[in-house]
């Protein structure tokens, strides 16, 4: 199964219903309200539409009522714990440390093996960041967000 549905058979183990939708606004890539994530069809890639799931879910499992309006800090709030759900459910910092030890040398090669958009790994890395700092150690791993990403291996 590939992460996309992965995530939908998750999402309709917690009863939650994943449709396809034709938005008219094309800016808007997924919605969620009420127990059913509206995807939008002009979303072709799986890896995308991943993404967008993943967003999603975590609306479903962290915000609370309409967050539509993002001038209202609350709201803002709730999308970015949606996006880091996201983040973390598609990548997280054992993904990070995964791509290293398969080889992987830049973006393009860390979303093509977490099979994510580019966007999305370099959106996670800004946010990993932001909640980090420039670096963080896992286990036997040094994973530096700036001045440039790296994963350093301890012995």
């Amino acid at each position: 199964m590939n992460s996309f549905e992965c995530l939908e058979d998750e999402a309709r183990k917690d009863g939650v219903e994943v449709i396809s939708h034709d938005f008219r606004n094309r800016k808007i890539k997924g919605l969620y309200c009420d127990g059913i994530i509206g995807i939008n069809k002009s979303i072709n890639t799986l890896s995308e539409r991943a993404c967008v799931l993943a967003e999603e879910l975590g609306h479903h499992y962290t915000s609370v009522g309409d967050i539509l309006n993002q001038r209202i800090a609350e709201n803002r709030k709730q999308e970015l714990q949606a996006r880091m759900y996201a983040y973390n459910k598609l990548i997280g910092l054992q993904g990070l440390i995964n791509c290293y030890e398969y080889g992987c040398s830049n973006i393009h090669e860390m979303a093509e093996y977490l099979n994510v958009t580019e966007r999305f790994v370099v959106n996670a890395l800004e946010a990993y960041e932001k909640k980090y700092g420039i670096q963080v150690r896992v286990e036997n791993y040094i994973i530096r967000f700036n001045p440039n990403f790296s994963v350093i291996k301890i012995m």
